[in-house]
């Protein structure tokens, strides 16, 4: 590991570091330990590395678990939420919350505008720490349920959420029994916002009968597949599926089959914290 690379991961560190422990008092001297950095310099380094400084980003970490759980347990109260994030009234967490969004909590919760969530929480580059596990695994034919995603990569959680609608009023793929999936047709990095192509899915064990929310049916057909471990928050896929492509397939000698990657998503927010998620990534395999 070079100096460069050393230096980036006390920070990627310290990143980890607040994810796991955002229900707990941070301060510039605990985290300036977590790093081995002098607390003297730490918050100027930081701020330098994530583009803001340290308490700023603790508390946007801390809103966008809030704005998961706003999102995804609508019958959690609002001042729940603004308690477990640290606020000390309701009042706080409202002009804390469209200070960073634009919408107020409830106004997110009805009807959240995710394209500036996105901007605002870019995460910064993380550095790859070890070699990357690949198994080579036969994948069986897997009847599902699809939601059809044509558009921008930052609004799929609004195709998300139609699909989370869907599960809960239909009961044919409830998310604490089926399997849930996405399978991806285009690299975000070098396809056009308006032609990217993303399904949302999950298992199901009967047909789909036609619905308002546009789901139909699907099936991701049995076949040999690398599979790769992304551990961490999903907008840091690509840290594992560029390596698995770019770097683990050309060596391996394999040759593709005619089905785009997909991710088993294991866990999902606000289940777990973003830093427990675990995603397996399927490159399908002749």
């Amino acid at each position: 590991m070079d100096k460069a690379q050393a230096y980036a991961e006390r920070f990627d560190r310290v990143v980890r570091y607040i994810e796991r422990h955002l229900d707990e008092p941070l301060t510039v001297e605990g985290l300036s330990r977590v790093a081995h950095f002098s607390k003297f310099h730490f918050h100027r380094q930081f701020t330098l590395y994530t583009g803001m400084g340290v308490f700023a980003f603790i508390r946007q970490m801390r809103l966008k678990h809030a704005s998961h759980r706003l999102c995804y347990r609508r019958e959690e109260r609002i001042i729940d939420i603004a308690l477990d994030a640290g606020f000390e009234s309701p009042e706080a967490f409202s002009r804390a919350f469209k200070q960073v969004f634009g919408q107020s909590p409830s106004q997110f919760r009805k009807s959240p505008q995710w394209q500036p969530w996105k901007e605002r929480f870019r995460p910064p580059p993380m550095q790859r720490r070890e070699e990357m596990e690949v198994r080579i695994v036969e994948f069986p034919e897997t009847r599902i349920a699809v939601l059809p995603h044509r558009g921008a990569p930052e609004k799929i959680d609004e195709s998300a959420l139609k699909f989370i609608e869907w599960r809960k009023q239909s009961g044919l793929s409830p998310v604490k029994q089926a399997l849930t999936f996405g399978i991806v047709y285009d690299d975000p990095a070098v396809t056009e916002p308006e032609l990217f192509r993303f399904d949302i899915c999950g298992t199901v064990s009967e047909p789909v009968p036609e619905n308002p929310q546009g789901v139909g049916n699907g099936i991701i057909p049995a076949g040999r597949c690398a599979v790769a471990r992304h551990l961490g928050c999903h907008d840091r896929i690509g840290d594992t599926v560029y390596p698995l492509c770019r770097d683990w397939f050309p060596q391996s000698g394999e040759e593709l089959r005619d089905f785009p990657i997909f991710f088993h998503y294991l866990n999902l927010v606000p289940d777990v914290a973003e830093h427990e998620l675990v995603t397996d990534i399927y490159l399908p395999l002749k």
